[in-house]
């Protein structure tokens, strides 16, 4: 069961990292280089939609098994990275429910105004705020593997 959980755990990890990752590096650098505002904000707003599908079944991954984890371990017995993982993890989760409630939502009401200037400065929005959370997740990895 514990290693189950583990690997749940890093799934939700895998997966959410993974996503932040391509949108920084490879996604939305590409759409911005060859599409143009029409074309490319319905795209982003359709493809971040489905990778935020994604990101929930994350969160709730992440937040079932490290609950388990942490608790199956004792609280105050648990190596201290632990609670640093924790604690930036819940930080993570937090400014992806802002990310998806606030500049996702309005990039998708501009998007379907085709309120462009508008839908741009929210992608921007998201896209700052999706690289503060994917550094976040490097520090989570950083901690739980070296903070004892």
């Amino acid at each position: 069961m514990a290693e189950l959980n583990k690997f749940l755990h890093l799934a939700g990890a895998i997966v959410w990292l993974g996503g932040m990752a391509f949108v920084i590096a490879a996604f939305r650098p590409a759409a911005a280089a060859l599409l143009q505002p029409p074309q490319r904000l319905p795209l982003l707003a359709r493809a971040l939609g489905r990778f935020f599908n994604l990101v929930w079944i994350s969160v709730a991954l992440l937040l079932l098994t490290g609950t388990h984890m942490l608790v199956s371990a004792g609280m105050k017995t648990a190596p201290v990275g632990w609670h640093l993982m924790a604690g930036i993890g819940i930080l993570m989760c937090l400014i992806f429910a802002h990310i998806y409630f606030a500049p996702f939502r309005r990039m998708k009401a501009a998007v379907a105004g085709a309120d462009w200037p508008e839908g741009g400065k929210r992608a921007a929005q998201i896209g700052k705020l999706v690289t503060v959370n994917f550094i976040l997740g490097w520090l989570a990895i950083a901690a739980v593997t070296f903070v004892k």
